[in-house]
């Protein structure tokens, strides 16, 4: 942006000290975040009752739990293309009211067939909304706080899982698991109309003033993505984009990373309660309890990963260093679920698992990465394809789980997820190399 330009802008929204605003919105994208992970979540949490009332085995548990993945993946190459020419504050409530109402109609589902075509429907409304919330964050953070609100939005998964995951069980144990669905989904649409109504672009609000802009500006933030006021008309993409976010190896380390971090997430996300509830033989409302301590752990991973990645930035570490110690470490804790295969003890699972996620958390600032390497005008088409080959996962984790476990045994499951784990340090470790943005 020209001088002028800021002087104008100045003028408009008065000088001084530079406001926080953005801080305003990463609480935004926080309960954004919570909601949508509790519209992921919910049916892990019926699953075993939907199970039992439609008469599913195994392989028809991991389909259902996978059928959001299909679409939610399938369509993050068209959502990254939306997101690069639709203003977050239209796009961001158009998808939470759709994924939202699909979800209301999960709870008055009446098939197996209707729950399967209901949930692809939530995946695919659901899919732009990560690269949305780091279109937002790229916007409104300069470099250096930027893992921080990354971490900080990213915990709302965890804090809506832990906390809101034994109240969904108890209102199925009260009531039935239709409202579960009911419920979840009538939160999303009344956030939708809000988040229309509070959000706009750094350069767009009359909350942020001149000095909060230039911070951002500064500090490396792109404060006029998603403005109304940016002039040039969104390129078309073309061949060469393609290109650029498919022929990257630094890239193709993050995508495949995001793979190996997201597969843990979705065995908490999918599997997890069943286990419990099916090989460990505990009833729901204590499952509510002890689902929600691996979450909790997860939560302080996540919060901790960004103020400690930012902190050794500002220290002097590169942001190589900075950005990919705590995911490898991550990846090496969440290896630790292994333990379960051998033990009997409760309280020992339990441990293995807290200290499982709280490694997922401690890597879940991944979206940092693509921030930090994508082109400029393709923050939206890499973030899709980040997206989209990151949560393939959640396509495999609840198939190959389902196919590899027994009645008796779910050993194989554990031994999966290791493995996958590994994998995902090896990419950061050998792919990714010095983070730098991406020409072309």
């Amino acid at each position: 942006m020209s001088q002028s330009t800021v002087s104008s802008t100045a003028t408009h929204k008065g000088s001084g000290k530079a406001t926080k605003m953005r801080y305003a919105v990463a609480f935004m994208l926080f309960l954004t975040v919570v909601i949508n992970y509790m519209d992921r979540s919910n049916l892990s949490v019926a699953a075993p009752l939907i199970s039992e009332e439609f008469g599913l085995d195994t392989a028809q548990q991991g389909l259902l739990l996978s059928a959001f993945g299909w679409t939610y993946a399938a369509m993050q190459l068209p959502g990254g293309w939306l997101v690069d020419r639709v203003q977050p504050r239209l796009l961001y409530p158009i998808c939470l009211v759709l994924w939202s109402v699909a979800t209301i109609f999960m709870g008055m589902a009446g098939s197996f067939v209707a729950l399967i075509v209901l949930r692809l429907a939530v995946g695919g409304f659901e899919a732009p909304a990560y690269p949305i919330n780091n279109k937002v964050v790229t916007a409104w953070f300069p470099e250096r706080e930027r893992a921080t609100a990354i971490g900080f939005y990213t915990s709302g998964q965890f804090i809506g899982l832990a906390l809101l995951t034994p109240v969904l069980l108890w209102l199925q144990h009260a009531l039935t698991w239709h409202w579960v669905f009911v419920v979840t989904g009538a939160v999303g649409v009344v956030w939708g109309l809000i988040w229309f109504v509070l959000y706009r672009n750094p350069v767009d609000s009359k909350k942020a003033n001149a000095a909060e802009v230039q911070y951002i500006r500064e500090g490396g933030g792109l404060v006029d993505l998603g403005s109304t006021k940016a002039k040039s008309a969104a390129p078309k993409l073309n061949k060469a984009d393609f290109a650029l976010v498919l022929g990257r190896r630094k890239l193709w380390g993050i995508y495949i990373g995001q793979f190996c971090l997201t597969s843990t997430l979705w065995f908490f996300l999918t599997w997890f309660p069943t286990y419990l509830v099916t090989y460990r033989h505990m009833d729901y409302i204590k499952t509510g309890f002890l689902t929600s301590l691996p979450f909790i752990a997860a939560l302080a991973g996540v919060l901790i990963s960004g103020v400690l990645s930012d902190l050794m930035l500002k220290l002097g570490a590169s942001l190589g260093t900075s950005r990919k110690l705590p995911i490898i470490t991550g990846l090496l804790l969440s290896m630790s679920m292994i333990g379960a295969i051998f033990t009997d003890s409760t309280a020992l699972v339990i441990t293995f698992m807290s200290i499982a996620f709280f490694g997922n958390g401690l890597a879940s600032i991944t979206w940092s990465l693509v921030s930090a390497l994508a082109s400029s005008h393709l923050i939206g088409l890499t973030g899709g394809m980040f997206n989209f080959i990151g949560n393939l996962s959640s396509i495999a984790t609840p198939i190959v789980i389902g196919l590899l476990v027994s009645a008796t045994d779910f050993g194989p499951a554990f031994i999966y997820m290791t493995v996958i784990a590994a994998v995902g340090i090896l990419s950061y470790v050998f792919l990714v190399g010095k983070v730098q943005r991406v020409q072309g």
